[in-house]
């Protein structure tokens, strides 16, 4: 029955890949199919679960209560686009989201409760260092502003640099992941190369000092937590 509750999950959660819009795109008849297929054999799982075990202890458990949540959603979810299609009007699947729920709640998932419980005591304790990334990373964009902002620089394109204070925050952002590196520079290296200093400062400390930092608390603490679990 384990081995069917996660054959099921996966098969629910592989459906994003052939849904509108999808990688490999199956007519909505069959998505539609195998997803009601999955949501009987999960309130079939649930039914079992609840006979075996005292009422008053399975309608206390919240993870007993995210399923029959997450069923409901689904399949009210499912009509309502069903119908939508029907007379050609254009509609989103928001009860996507929810599919996890059953990969969590499920009483075989143990292990991964427990992984998220770790993220989830994890995550109070790493503000404080994203917080100062983000001071850092909007520190550094109003100086890339008052830099060049005025110096009518334009990128390989012809576009406008660095002169919108939320583009450059984003394009800072990227240059901590080094994935627009040193495309981002170019523009302010070719007018001075001493604007090179700028970039190299940023990196420094946001890629190399901050990014470290925050590898090593998120390690730390996730580490704590799982023990304590």
């Amino acid at each position: 029955m384990r081995t069917a509750t996660y054959f099921f999950i996966f098969l629910n959660l592989s459906l994003a890949m052939f849904e509108e819009p999808a990688v490999y795109p199956l007519p909505f008849l069959v998505t539609s199919v195998v997803e009601v297929l999955c949501l009987l054999v999960f309130f079939g799982r649930l039914t079992h679960f609840a006979k075996v075990t005292h009422r008053s202890v399975f309608w206390k458990d919240t993870k007993n209560i995210c399923i029959m949540a997450a069923i409901l959603l689904s399949l009210t979810d499912l009509a309502i686009y069903g119908v939508l299609r029907i007379y050609n009007m254009k509609s989103v699947r928001w009860s996507r989201i929810v599919r996890p729920i059953f990969l969590i709640n499920f009483a075989e998932s143990r292990q991964i409760r427990r992984a998220f419980r770790s993220i989830r005591n994890t995550l109070p304790e790493i503000t404080y260092v994203f917080l100062l990334f983000m001071f850092s990373l909007l520190m550094f964009s109003l100086m890339a502003l008052k830099l060049f902002g005025e110096r009518n620089l334009q990128t390989a394109e012809g576009l406008p640099y660095f002169r919108n204070y939320l583009e450059i925050v984003f394009d800072l952002y990227v240059l901590v992941t080094t994935a627009n590196s040193p495309d981002v520079m170019m523009p302010a290296f070719d007018f001075s190369s001493w604007y090179a200093l700028f970039f190299i400062a940023f990196v420094i400390i946001n890629t190399y000092i901050f990014m470290s930092l925050f590898l090593a608390v998120v390690y730390n603490n996730y580490k704590k937590h799982l023990k304590v679990i």
